[in-house]
């Protein structure tokens, strides 16, 4: 029997395979790490782990690494209740190729399609969505059917029934999963007429909304539905809208090990921030830190901050003490 919960996160879930030698090529590569993966999941991860309990709503293959995946979710405090077997397609494996400071290509093996991307609409536990406080969808999950007709359905049952208070659409524009960015455009503006935060690199506001200016695309993305628009620029910090309130927060200062997890890492502080209704600066701030940590760190999931380890950060430690005093 389902039971509620607060926190859904919704999209890919599968394993990380990460090198264990950095600065060569996977054809040089000796030893891998395995770890728990896919972008939705690292964000009820980091949320789970910093205070919030999330559930994960994805699909797994029948095989050892769909076990696997869904015994590392219990085990990282993550609730699998909505984890869809699929029988006939494996769980999808991701490497990557570790270059510090900025260089971090990464290997999909996803065909011909992964579980996560068979969901259906009779899948969706639409009761919960419409419940949780707060329902996470990732972009990549609309690149194709069925998948994408769940997320519509999922989106459409909470926004008609809910009584959720935060439905964060993350733009997450992969171009290795869709055929042509204008079908990612269509996807994008659909979705976003159902969610109330929408948080994005410029790139990805340039295929969601036609903007890659961050003062243009925080505008078109409020004018599009959301009341929280966040555009990630780079080397320039972040900067958070609403229809009253402007924030922009500058990159934590860290030596890059591993930039792949910080995005995740931001998801989940966002997460925390918005259902524990911190106010917009302390939220950019946390969501900035926390991605700083894990991009201090080698792997992701298992990279995710404590409460207790942000807080440090956002009073001043530096990530270098908080990573000795973890043991990193």
């Amino acid at each position: 029997m389902r039971h509620a919960v607060n926190v859904i996160t919704m999209g890919r879930s599968g394993v990380d395979l990460y090198p264990l030698q950095t600065g060569v090529g996977l054809e040089q590569v000796e030893t891998f790490g395995k770890f728990l993966g896919g972008s939705p999941t690292n964000v009820a991860v980091a949320a789970t782990r910093m205070g919030s309990p999330a559930a994960v709503l994805t699909g797994v293959g029948n095989d050892p690494f769909g076990r696997y995946v869904r015994a590392e979710m219990r085990r990282l405090g993550v609730d699998d209740q909505f984890v869809v077997t699929d029988p006939d397609l494996p769980t999808p494996i991701t490497f990557c190729e570790i270059f510090p400071p900025d260089d971090f290509p990464l290997y999909f093996y996803r065909r011909p399609s992964a579980p996560d991307l068979q969901l259906r609409p009779e899948h969706m536990p639409l009761e919960q969505i419409a419940a949780a406080d707060l329902f996470w969808v990732s972009g990549t999950g609309f690149c194709t059917s069925p998948s994408r007709e769940a997320h519509h359905t999922a989106l459409a049952h909470r926004s008609s029934h809910g009584s959720g208070r935060h439905t964060v659409l993350d733009l997450d524009y992969r171009p290795m999963f869709w055929p042509e960015p204008a079908e990612a455009t269509a996807q994008m503006q659909q979705a976003l007429a159902h969610a109330t935060v929408a948080v994005g690199n410029r790139e990805e506001c340039e295929v969601a909304i036609g903007e890659t200016e961050p003062e243009a695309a925080a505008d078109a993305l409020l004018a599009a539905g959301v009341r929280l628009a966040i555009v990630k620029q780079g080397p320039a910090g972040t900067l958070a809208k609403t229809a009253t309130e402007r924030v922009v927060v500058p990159p934590t200062e860290i030596d890059v090990v591993n930039g792949l997890g910080a995005g995740d890492a931001f998801g989940g502080a966002l997460v925390h921030g918005l259902v524990n209704d911190w106010p917009l600066q302390k939220l950019i701030e946390a969501a900035s830190a926390a991605g700083a940590i894990v991009a201090s760190r080698l792997e992701c999931s298992t990279a995710m901050p404590t409460l207790a380890e942000l807080e440090a950060v956002l009073a001043g430690t530096p990530v270098t003490e908080v990573n000795a005093k973890a043991g990193r």
